[in-house]
């Protein structure tokens, strides 16, 4: 099971994931990926997809449990998953298939779309985010799976914070 440190009373808000995020904040999102991906991430930054189920962009979750299952095709221990900070700006909600602008958001105006839970857009049922300009995320820390004694349990560690 993945969970998040405590972080302490000066932590940066995590939006609960069923809550529209207001225009203009900053909040804490979750990106899973491999190990190899993120070293990459903290140097270079973020490249934004060119294709996705919202259009180009990168894909976040304020959901640790969903970012922690990407990428699918690795094993739990190849994962890790990046704590960011994101400048949502204008957000435009996208809570169904075939939403006008599902693809085309960022063509009006938004800078982060938001699919909300149980909206019947991701499979999982859970929520994401897509920020269309990677210069909005600031990687803050990383959280890796560790191992137990026990085969098959894995715990969160804590990686760093950079």
């Amino acid at each position: 099971m993945w969970a998040e440190d405590d972080l302490g009373a000066g932590a940066p808000p995590c939006l609960e994931s069923y809550i529209e995020p207001t225009e203009g904040n900053v909040y804490r999102m979750y990106h899973g990926t491999s190990r190899e991906a993120a070293e990459k991430i903290k140097v270079y930054g973020f490249k934004p997809s060119s294709i996705g189920m919202l259009g180009p962009g990168v894909y976040l979750s304020r959901d640790l449990q969903k970012a922690s299952r990407y990428p699918l095709e690795l094993h739990e221990n190849q994962r890790v998953v990046l704590r960011v900070l994101v400048n949502v700006g204008r957000v435009k909600k996208i809570d169904r298939k075939g939403h006008p602008l599902q693809k085309t958001w960022h063509d009006h105006g938004y800078d982060t779309a938001w699919c909300p839970p149980n909206c019947g857009m991701v499979r999982s049922g859970l929520e994401e985010d897509c920020v269309w300009d990677p210069k909005r995320i600031t990687v803050t820390g990383e959280i890796c799976p560790k191992m137990q004694e026990a085969p098959n349990q894995v715990e969160e560690s804590f990686c760093g914070i950079l």
